[in-house]
């Protein structure tokens, strides 16, 4: 199943559906060939009649089977078939809630006949109790007459849901929707539609239906309404297919579109933060959705505009009362696109920390977060889940949000199994060049922490360069993982440094560090001062051991204070003792805040 998710496939959607395990989906909407004539490249719209119904069965009786028992089916007809393939959902299991009528005008200009100017959208659940209809999300109800034209204090704050006849059009006539005597179509581009695609109220937009359509309104007399008019839609619009998605599915179920053609079922799904599943007949469809699909990320905004907030009601006021509603179109309008603006934000992050979230349990192995953005390997799994789920954003910008999720406790229901521990004694032999790479990133604006270092790529690898200098042959894990547990025992050290003075010999002489030999050092735990001078006034790097011979005089790292940025002459100070009593990094914090030496992390720095 996880192999088909989020991409489309090329080939027959019966036979595509036969192979996904039964109630795998929650939602299905599809918009078949409508058997009316157009030309695809690899599909015959114009087949017999009942060869048509029959063949409709087949694919309706699939998607029963795939979709959950609460699950959801919108399918968007035309007029020619609309009755019959209602029957079919019906017989095959279906149980209608609603018939919607989906309006545009610029529609298919029909000879001897009214103008074609709208489609069927039949909604069905597979469970007449049992089914997704999020009637209470505020995204999925729109103001009401009452609060819109009337100003009711008796309007209900949510508003209401929408008409089961919608009023919906994409800016541009390119594509799906062809005069009766065109003779061919080729997948369109994604419409550039900046203008307003839904109108709340048909007073609201300027022409009225027209009677040569075989859309015919008639309102009820009132003397607030006029009759209505719309627009057309060309490709299906994504502000229609984000009210069904929105209404009918959650965050993270499966959207299935049988009929994949130009993607726009499954790219706003993908944007709405659901997973989905696309088949097609034609590899050109399956190509050019693919690309539209790469282009899209979780959380971007639909094409088109919204359905408004609020809109002012278009009359044959007096002047008085028009300049009276322009004034308060003018007061409310910068509001409501603010609020608007901070729904968009807030939407995008939400979905965005929903796919982190998903990706770190696909990913993190039984780890803790700390480890997969440590661990290169692991980071890169969670970095490529994060690019599969088509977030926004880049490795850094993930890295970053695991962190912040799991300082606000959003991960602390995925448990971690396995723990990563490296000990203290192997960490003694390149926790030092861990810290030291860190401070010297810090001091060279490089980045302004840790988190900052590991969680960008190309930092992290910086770092790890830096270190391996100082500590060479380690891996990229035991360098920064050294750098967390530095940190980790800081917090700790930093108290207990408040309380501890140097010992009186770390006042003395300071001897050249190329003096020193395996004769003037045990093999015992210590602490030691690096200094430019003999007199400690430009002090380098303070820091203990477990092995002081070890630490200057084994070949891997005895040259590790020649490195860039010492100076040539180093002097040293050294003195034997078991640190270890008064707490891990409590003595090197100590000297730290005595002789200030530049390339100690600022974490060890007390104050007395």
């Amino acid at each position: 199943m996880n192999e088909i998710l989020n991409t489309i496939r090329c080939g027959d959607c019966v036979e595509a559906m036969s192979q996904l395990p039964p109630g795998s989906v929650d939602l299905v909407f599809a918009d078949p060939p409508f058997n009316i004539g157009y030309t695809y490249d690899v599909y015959d719209d114009s087949v017999d009649r009942q060869q048509y119904i029959d063949w409709s069965a087949k694919w309706l009786a699939s998607a029963h089977r795939v979709l959950k028992r609460n699950g959801t089916f919108w399918l968007a007809i035309g007029d020619d078939y609309a009755a019959e393939l209602k029957i079919a959902s019906q017989t095959v299991g279906f149980h209608c809630r609603s018939w919607v009528i989906w309006y545009y005008t610029f529609g298919v200009n029909c000879a001897r006949k009214f103008t074609r100017s709208h489609t069927h959208l039949l909604y069905f659940v597979k469970d007449a109790k049992d089914f997704t209809f999020r009637d209470e999300d505020l995204d999925n109800r729109i103001p009401s007459a009452r609060e819109l034209v009337y100003d009711d204090s008796r309007a209900n704050p949510k508003g209401r849901l929408p008409d089961d006849t919608w009023i919906i059009r994409p800016a541009g006539a390119v594509g799906e929707f062809v005069s009766d005597a065109e003779d061919s179509w080729a997948p369109p581009l994604p419409p550039a539609d900046t203008d307003r695609t839904f109108t709340l109220r048909p007073q609201d937009i300027g022409q009225c239906f027209s009677p040569a359509e075989d859309t015919w309104y008639f309102p009820r007399v009132a003397g607030t309404f006029r009759e209505r008019a719309g627009f057309h839609g060309c490709q299906m619009p994504e502000q229609l297919l984000g009210r069904i998605i929105r209404t009918c599915s959650n965050p993270g179920d499966i959207v299935l579109d049988p009929f994949s053609g130009s993607a726009t079922t499954l790219a706003v799904a993908k944007k709405l933060g659901r997973r989905f599943i696309g088949f097609d007949l034609s590899e050109q469809y399956v190509r050019y959705g693919r690309e539209r699909l790469n282009a899209v990320r979780v959380g971007d905004r639909l094409d088109g505009s919204p359905e408004p907030l609020k809109s002012a009601p278009r009359t044959a006021d007096n002047a008085k009362k028009a300049r009276s509603r322009q004034r308060k179109l003018a007061m409310f309008l910068p509001d409501d696109l603010l609020l608007r603006e901070k729904q968009h934000a807030k939407t995008q992050s939400e979905m965005t920390e929903r796919g982190i979230i998903e990706a770190f349990e696909r990913t993190h192995n039984g780890f803790s977060m700390d480890r997969v953005v440590a661990d290169p390997d692991l980071n890169n799994e969670f970095v490529m889940a994060c690019t599969g789920l088509g977030l926004a954003g880049d490795a850094r910008t993930w890295n970053m949000l695991l962190f912040r999720l799991r300082k606000a406790g959003r991960l602390s229901h995925i448990e971690t199994l396995r723990r990563t521990s490296i000990p203290w004694d192997e960490c003694d032999e390149f926790l030092f060049a861990s810290e030291i790479a860190w401070q010297m990133m810090l001091d060279d604006h490089s980045a302004r922490s840790l988190d900052e270092i590991l969680c960008d790529p190309e930092l992290a690898a910086q770092f790890d360069e830096i270190a391996g200098r100082f500590a060479p042959g380690h891996r990229p894990l035991d360098y920064r993982w050294g750098a967390l547990k530095l940190r980790k025992e800081a917090r700790y050290a930093r108290s207990r440094a408040t309380i501890l003075k140097p010992p009186d010999r770390f006042f003395g002489k300071m001897l050249p560090i190329d003096e020193l030999g395996a004769k003037n050092l045990p093999e015992k735990p210590g602490l030691f001062v690096l200094s430019e001078d003999e007199n400690r006034t430009r002090n380098l790097y303070a820091g203990e051991t477990l092995n002081l011979r070890r630490r200057f005089t084994c070949r891997r790292t005895k040259a590790w204070w020649r490195n860039e940025p010492f100076p040539n002459s180093v002097f040293v100070k050294t003195l034997a003792m078991d640190w270890s009593t008064a707490g891990k990094l409590a003595w090197q914090s100590c000297l730290v805040r005595q002789f200030e030496p530049r390339l100690n992390c600022f974490e060890l720095r007390s104050v007395s």
